[in-house]
């Protein structure tokens, strides 16, 4: 069996290592990331396994502090007529007393590197390009090991990409990566693991099995956080409380709030799926309105529910029926709906919806979710999805979720809801909200799939 390939993260100090290193292992607590210069004092590592099998290992190294005066201390130590290669120039200075002293940190670095098989000599790409860099990479390329440019925070406005490429080219490094540790890209890691390869040819087999294993984690976390979220959709569409007048305020304060709830459970499942932290997303409060009143009698599930099948048996052709309304106490009944349940179909009317007809003549209201909070729930979810698969482990500042649909969100603002939704209303034993709710029917997680898919595919 292989070994993994080991890998040096080195650089200048605070251009974004250990920012890099919590992005590449999706540890958020992998290091200290701070503005502050000489965060990292030591060397810390991390490894990348597959199935078992450790692929890649990563090591953090202090930063790179007084490169141009370490090189001209090189130089002091080269004895007249001496050819020592760069490998045995550096372990000469390692050996000495300065390396313990003056050059503490950057004798940490080299010691590292000389362990490992190639090194990623991270820059930032927004700071000017200097001569201690030139100095750094004059020192780094003693150890005698494959250089990785990888150009930090490119996704930042004011960066220098161009100016670090001609830059490294100047000085042969042709071949480099650019990278965001804060947002990166959806291919970043498969372009940097990519330009290993070259540089390392018998680790290309381990460094593809972590592309590939990378592609299928990331499908793999955005289907579970779909089903997360069409589980609370779910749950909200299904929600239904039958409610007496002199109760409506407590009632629908009590809906908000156990509404709320359930999206920042929501918020906080995706956020442990993508492996963040609760304070990394601040949801703001969730506009409920005063809420969705009755139901709607016309809906084909709703009938279904009357004991009514469209097209023949109790009921043929009641779905139309919007003749004379009929009242009770404040619920709007289709009459003709109504007198077709009960004259075509009355033993089966009490069964499958009596109970509620009667709560309704009684004076009682059901309190149930407004189509419009679907609609916020839906736009708040899948954007708070889509930003945490372009988040970096290294950001630092929440993701503020909107209150509203963004105008080119047109499915959630104005189009269709997802048929499970429409569904989910005449179902109250499906929503976790409710007391007595059955989560396990067969019925329910047919229409939690499809609502899954219908989200992932941007149905």
């Amino acid at each position: 069996m292989h070994k993994p390939l080991r890998l040096a993260v080195v650089g200048h100090t605070n251009v974004g290592k250990t920012s890099l290193l919590r992005t590449l292992t999706r540890d958020v607590g992998f290091g200290e990331v701070s503005h502050r210069p000489s965060t990292t004092r030591h060397v810390e590592g991390a490894r990348l396994s597959v199935d078992g099998q450790a692929l890649l290992e990563l090591y953090d190294t202090p930063g790179l502090e007084d490169a141009i005066a370490l090189l001209e201390y090189l130089e002091r130590l080269d004895q007249p007529g001496e050819r020592l290669d760069g490998p045995a120039r550096l372990r000469r200075f390692l050996d000495g007393s300065e390396a313990r002293q003056r050059f503490e940190q950057e004798a940490k670095v080299l010691r590292q590197l000389l362990e490992c098989d190639a090194g990623l000599y991270v820059l930032d790409a927004r700071e000017p390009v200097l001569a201690k860099y030139r100095d750094e990479l004059a020192i780094l390329a003693m150890a005698g090991r494959p250089l990785l440019p990888v150009l930090n925070f490119v996704a930042s406005a004011q960066h220098r990409a161009e100016e670090w490429r001609e830059a490294l080219a100047r000085l042969g490094l042709h071949a480099l990566v650019r990278f965001d540790s804060v947002t990166p890209a959806l291919d970043g890691e498969r372009r940097l693991y990519e330009s290993l390869a070259l540089l390392q040819e018998q680790a290309r087999p381990r460094l593809q099995r972590l592309i590939e294993d990378h592609e299928r984690q990331r499908q793999a976390r955005r289907a579970s956080g779909w089903r997360l979220i069409a589980e609370l959709l779910l749950d909200a569409a299904a929600c239904r409380r039958s409610v007496a007048p002199e109760q409506e305020p407590e009632a629908i304060q009590a809906l908000r709030n156990d509404l709320r709830q359930r999206e920042q459970r929501c918020v906080d499942a995706l956020l442990r799926l993508y492996a963040f932290r609760r304070e990394d997303a601040r949801t703001a409060e969730l506009p409920l309105l005063d809420g969705r009143w009755g139901d709607d009698l016309f809906n084909p599930e709703t009938l279904k529910q009357l004991g009514i099948h469209i097209g023949g048996g109790v009921a043929a052709g009641v779905a139309a029926g919007v003749g004379i309304d009929l009242m009770f106490a404040g619920i709007t009944l289709g009459a003709a709906t109504l007198a077709g349940a009960l004259a075509g179909g009355a033993l089966q009317t009490a069964r499958g919806y009596g109970a509620r007809l009667l709560a309704k003549v009684k004076g009682r209201r059901e309190l149930t979710v407004d189509e419009s909070v679907l609609r916020l729930l839906g736009v708040r979810q899948s954007q708070l999805l889509q930003a945490l698969e372009a988040r970096g482990h290294a950001a630092t500042a929440a993701i503020q979720l909107p209150t509203t649909a963004p105008a080119q969100d047109a499915r959630w603002r104005a189009g269709k809801l997802p048929q499970p939704l429409h569904t989910a209303r005449a179902h109250p034993d499906w929503s976790a909200l409710n007391p007595g709710a059955n989560l396990q029917q067969a019925e329910r997680e047919e229409q939690l799939a499809r609502l899954s898919l219908a989200l992932g595919n941007g149905e």
